[in-house]
């Protein structure tokens, strides 16, 4: 294979799991995923993407997607389970996001994990020029930058964490939390979404390791590693062009119909997961039904479950909680014809995704912990109407940027019941100003800004930055 000056490693490549019509491999995009971060990057930015390209068995063999090469990474059935059900989603997926469900430490997945992190370092030090860029991206792949540098120190490498970084208190429940740590610290520069997540990386950088470090550097074996946030976006010219589409305009006014024409939609949009607060949601709803707060013919609320990592225990049983409530809260307070709740458990195209945010009056996204949130921030760029409101979790970390947004403790279901009737119920002056200044916000801090922020710190000769395009509407 050709070697790359910019290589991104991340645990899925950035496919559709199924072939487009003349056999092309098309590029993958969920909502608020890591592939629709980087895609507006990388399709006009030379580069190779190393990651794993689903399901077991051999690495098959596929083509590039634009200027994109694929290096796919091999994973057998039971690595799966160790590495990435097990040691990344069942350990640290949970940990990372407070503990809200209780993480588990299984000795066995670690031994995975660490084999499967070695198999992308060898992977991408094979692909990657002399001197090149490497960009390592999330939790999954946490001890990569270390082995990498092993294997290549004349690269350069960045490593993103695109989750929370826990406080030290819980990280330090780990038990493999030296070998973590310095694998993270292994690159030139680790990015988080939170200046309290570097900030959490020092503390523990002095305890654990008893160096230097500070919010913004840390040295590591005579190196200097840099340390900084750098919340990322979305594409938010492409999101704008979506939305004025004629033919999504016209959707949204035929989901409006049948929906039954309601005075008010409320909206979700969320993968199937406990840190996205699913649970605390319908019951709010459920409550504010039962309460007379809201009456189903005059309100209808969508919830699209994007499914999940369907192949693990916990998530499955989820699901099930979710779906059995749905139907709980639509058998008391539903009529025929007319559900109080639209349950929607499948993926959606992303003009599908733009006629949906243009189809609601209140946008309700409250995960218990999130890093970023990239819905929250396509239904901002979606609304070229200023209208609509966003009801969005403290917790997430769109809210540090969108802080006109109704901003809610989900932990706390009366509050998140006061909220949504403030939401619903506030005037069109009040909900302008609101969205006029979060669209505002959005247009100076795309996924074009993210990417030359991060990358002109990783690069100080502003080699890689001067390959994106130009900030703004394209």
């Amino acid at each position: 294979m050709r070697q790359s000056s910019l290589v991104v490693i991340a645990n899925r490549l950035p496919l559709d799991d199924s072939a487009a019509p003349d056999g092309a491999c098309e590029w993958r995009r969920s909502p608020g995923g890591l592939a629709s971060a980087l895609h507006a990057i990388l399709e006009q930015t030379p580069a190779t993407w190393v990651g794993w390209a689903g399901g077991v068995g051999p690495a098959p063999a596929l083509p590039d997607v634009g200027s994109l090469r694929l290096r796919p990474v091999a994973l057998t059935e039971k690595e799966l389970r160790g590495y990435y059900e097990g040691f990344a989603n069942s350990t640290l997926w949970p940990l990372y996001h407070d503990a809200v469900q209780q993480p588990i430490f299984d000795r066995g997945w670690w031994e995975t994990y660490r084999t499967v992190n070695r198999r992308f370092a060898e992977a991408a030090a094979e692909v990657a020029e002399p001197g090149a860029a490497v960009w390592v991206q999330d939790y999954h792949l946490q001890l990569v930058p270390a082995m990498l540098r092993e294997l290549r120190p004349d690269l350069l490498i960045g490593f993103f964490l695109h989750v929370p970084f826990p406080p030290p208190e819980l990280y330090m429940q780990l038990p493999r939390r030296v070998e973590l740590l310095r694998g993270m610290l292994g690159a030139d520069l680790v990015g988080f979404q939170r200046e309290q997540a570097a900030h959490n990386v020092a503390q523990l950088a002095k305890k654990l390791l008893g160096v230097a470090a500070t919010d913004r550097a840390i040295t590591v074996d005579g190196r200097t590693v840099r340390t900084g946030a750098f919340p990322v976006s979305i594409d938010v010219a492409e999101m704008r062009a979506l939305a004025t589409r004629p033919d999504v305009v016209s959707q949204a006014r035929q989901l409006r119909h049948d929906l039954g024409q309601p005075k008010r939609v409320l909206l979700s949009v969320d993968r199937i997961d406990w840190t996205k607060g699913i649970e605390h949601r319908l019951t709010a709803y459920s409550e504010l039904l039962r309460d007379g707060f809201v009456k189903v013919r005059d309100t209808v609320m969508v919830q699209v479950a994007v499914p999940s990592r369907e192949r693990v225990e916990s998530y499955r049983g989820l699901r099930d909680r979710i779906e059995g409530e749905v139907g709980r809260i639509n058998g008391e307070y539903g009529r025929v014809g007319e559900p109080a709740i639209h349950y929607l458990n499948q993926r959606f195209g992303r003009s599908e995704l733009a006629a949906l945010y243009l189809t609601a009056d209140v946008m309700v996204v409250t995960p218990l912990r999130d890093g970023m949130n990239l819905v929250a921030k396509e239904f901002v760029a979606a609304r070229e109407d200023d209208a609509g409101a966003l009801v969005l979790s403290e917790f997430a970390g769109a809210a540090a940027e969108l802080p006109q947004a109704f901003l809610v403790n989900p932990h706390d279901v009366d509050g998140l019941k006061q909220t949504l009737l403030q939401a619903m119920e506030a005037d069109h002056a009040d909900l302008n100003a609101r969205m006029t200044a979060m669209r505002r916000h959005l247009a100076q801090h795309d996924i074009m800004a993210w990417a030359r922020a991060y990358l002109t710190a990783l690069d100080h000769t502003g080699r890689l930055a001067e390959r994106l395009p130009p900030l703004g509407p394209r």
